[in-house]
């Protein structure tokens, strides 16, 4: 794993920011270590200091993500209405957020389709997500929140599986309607989690495929 130099953190949040706006603008390919030092006010030789490569750029921003993530997942805690919260958090990345975060998540995931190294960090924080969304599901099944008979793993996966399908279309769909769409997602979440939309087993897929 590459480490990332512990020093002052805003330092930090202004290259992976600066890193965020070449990455956009520019593509992941394209874009240099040059090109982000300049991005954010510094030299490049300052900038090696904090982030040794643009591996490890990648990195710092699936960390601050992974930061920002749990502190969504906190705001679950105290027993209220799960879905009202589920929305909340839906309609803030989805809809409040600027389209060119789904753009870097596409410029991250395609590189990680060529680099083992950023295919590990992906990896790692799409465990990460799955884990706590998982958790989440089971404290609110056993809380009696969401349906007793959902399969909250599978629930967790397909969640994920629909919020990457959102990213991708507000990414590249220019005629991506976020009022109409995301509404639409959430909904069907909402049937997956209370349980009236029931997933199908695996093992009866196979049984009726046969």
């Amino acid at each position: 794993m590459l480490q990332i130099n512990p020093d002052p953190p805003d330092r930090k949040t202004r290259i992976l920011d600066a890193a965020e706006h070449c990455f956009v603008r520019a593509g992941f390919h394209r874009t240099t270590m040059q090109d982000i030092a300049a991005e954010a006010g510094m030299s490049a030789g300052n900038l090696y200091r904090y982030f040794p490569s643009k591996d490890s750029v990648v990195e710092g921003l699936c960390e601050r993500d992974r930061r920002d993530l749990a502190g969504d997942f906190a705001s679950f805690e105290g027993g209220g209405d799960f879905m009202a919260t589920f929305f909340d958090l839906g309609r803030k990345h989805f809809e409040d957020e600027p389209r060119e975060k789904a753009v870097l998540c596409l410029q991250i995931w395609a590189e990680a389709a060529r680099s083992p190294v950023v295919a590990d960090f992906v990896a790692g924080f799409v465990e990460d997500v799955t884990s706590r969304l998982t958790a989440l599901l089971e404290e609110a099944r056993a809380a009696g929140r969401v349906g007793r008979d959902i399969d909250p793993q599978a629930v967790a996966i397909l969640i994920s599986t629909l919020a990457d399908g959102l990213f991708v279309r507000r990414a590249v769909v220019p005629s991506f309607d976020a009022a109409r769409e995301v509404p639409r997602v959430l909904n069907l979440i909402g049937a997956l989690v209370s349980g009236a939309m029931p997933l199908p087993c695996p093992k009866r897929l196979a049984e009726d495929a046969g």
